[in-house]
């Protein structure tokens, strides 16, 4: 490729490459942050994965908000299923308009579980469902969650006690605990669909679907355990961009691998009238016309009370503050943007830190001294003056988070200064969502697949300025999206889904 040729790209970057990342690009890697830092690799209830948000298509009077935490769970795993915490504070955190990187709005969530039925000692002579029993399902364990509305500072709780969906274990379990149909004992046989597939459906699923406020009128939540729709080939991430769609300049030999295929995470689901949002009450308006006024910035968080006591007969307490552990928006900003030395810094800051803590990883970002250093530029016939100019002053990748001129010149013009720039994933209610305008679900051209692949064309903005594609080989899901509320598939089955080999 000429040096002329690719400078000529790199002059119209800045206008381009937002509707580069708007309708995706083929083939690059998939990446979020499924325990990307040290601080959280031990401590999956406030490893944050992804994070989704969105307006409705056509009336946008709906906002979407789901956040994925603890993945990489094995469904096979019976009484072990990771649940999210009773300890810790989840929080979607929605700023509004171009100023200061403050809340508008917080919705938070917190999860309580009552202990297992009380029984005597001695007794074990009590029928199935008596409390003392092999399946913690049976055992009086429940887990449900509040939602707290916080807005011009007062909170308001608007749903109370909501029953966490459970996991998909098999099909005894959807009989016995469930209650999902008659018992069969084994010799009375049944359907082969409901002895091997079971009957924990989306039916199911839904009825764990709750409304927000008075008759739903703050919206619908949901929160249980679903597919983890995340997808990518991890082992070549890690081996440093050695990835199956860069076979032909040289990198692995082998097909791309969705590391995450089979696995659950814990989702958080919540469907929000955009008129809460808006500030005065109203229905968006200048529907279809983007504007400062109509966006949104939208990130999470997860806190832990800063002090906790170790107590041998009634376990843990504890007290103090809240203090963020963990947080996300757009992904692969701290697993592929932030030096390790920093990721952990990074969970416990705000966006609207980030300019003061963060600025020079995304000026000179690390994966394009990486690519360099392995030669990928080389092979791609990239010219040295060209790779000079993606590793310094990358002012393109602030703008693209900004959603700077956004469909359209003009449209937004978020301040590129301390305070008002971060990682938060924005979102023009005004507008139809198309990364990087929010991150949707649906749309996609197969079931399997998001709307956009927002880590192919995150990847290629920072290490090609958008010019050139690169690719893991891995573009789809290996289970498709629902296309309703909660958007997320359903989980693997513990029985017969997950990683276990068959014994000979």
């Amino acid at each position: 490729m000429q040096t002329k040729q690719f400078k000529r790209q790199l002059t119209v970057l800045s206008a381009s490459v937002l509707t580069l990342l708007s309708v995706g690009l083929p083939s690059a890697v998939q990446a979020s942050s499924h325990r990307e830092a040290l601080a959280v690799l031990s401590d999956p209830c406030v490893d944050n994965a992804d994070v989704y948000a969105w307006v409705k298509p056509g009336t946008h009077d709906k906002l979407y908000l789901i956040a994925t935490l603890a993945g990489l769970h094995e469904p096979g795993q019976g009484n072990q299923q990771t649940r999210l915490c009773d300890d810790v504070l989840y929080e979607f955190h929605i700023t509004r308009g171009i100023g200061v990187l403050e809340d508008a709005v917080t919705y938070q969530i917190d999860f309580n579980s009552t202990p297992p039925t009380p029984v005597d000692e001695g007794d074990l002579t009590l029928p199935v469902g008596g409390g003392k029993e092999l399946l913690i399902q049976l055992s009086g364990v429940k887990q449900t969650y509040n939602v707290t509305k916080v807005e011009n500072g007062v909170s308001t709780v608007i749903a109370k006690n909501v029953p966490v969906a459970p996991p998909n274990i098999g099909p005894q379990t959807d009989r016995i605990v469930y209650g999902l149909a008659p018992f069969q004992p084994y010799a009375a046989g049944g359907s082969e669909t409901s002895r091997r597939v079971g009957l924990y459906n989306d039916a199911f699923a839904a009825t764990f679907i709750r409304p927000l406020g008075a008759g739903g009128a703050e919206g619908r939540v949901w929160a249980g355990t679903r597919d983890d729709g995340f997808y990518l080939d991890e082992k070549g991430i890690f081996d440093i961009l050695n990835l199956g769609g860069l076979q032909s300049i040289g990198g692995r030999s082998t097909p791309g691998e969705d590391v995450f295929a089979g696995f659950n995470i814990n989702a958080i689901a919540l469907e929000v009238p955009t008129k809460k949002l808006t500030g005065d009450g109203q229905p968006v308006k200048h529907n279809g016309t983007p504007g400062d006024d109509t966006l949104l910035g939208v990130w999470v968080s997860e806190s832990r009370r800063k002090f906790r006591t170790l107590n041998t007969d009634k376990g843990p307490s504890q007290s103090g503050p809240w203090v963020q552990v963990g947080r996300e928006a757009i992904p692969l900003v701290n697993a592929g943007v932030i030096g390790t030395q920093d990721q952990s810094k990074y969970l416990r800051t705000t966006p609207a830190t980030d300019v003061a803590n963060f600025a020079n990883y995304f000026l000179k970002p690390i994966l394009v001294r990486d690519a360099e250093f392995l030669g990928i530029y080389n092979a791609l016939g990239v010219p040295p003056a060209t790779v000079a100019s993606l590793k310094e002053n990358r002012v393109d990748i602030l703008k693209a988070i900004n959603l700077d001129d956004f469909p359209t010149p003009g449209a937004h013009h978020v301040p590129i200064a301390a305070g008002k720039t971060g990682d938060v994933l924005r979102v023009d209610m005004a507008i139809d969502s198309h990364f990087p305008n929010g991150r949707m679900i649906p749309g996609g051209a197969k079931p399997n697949q998001e709307d956009v692949d927002v880590s192919d064309a995150l990847i290629t903005l920072i290490v090609s300025g958008g010019a050139i594609p690169l690719g893991d080989a891995v573009n789809s899901n290996d289970k498709n999206y629902l296309t309703e509320f909660p958007w997320l598939a359903l989980p693997h089955q513990g029985l017969h889904g997950g990683h276990g080999k068959p014994a000979p």
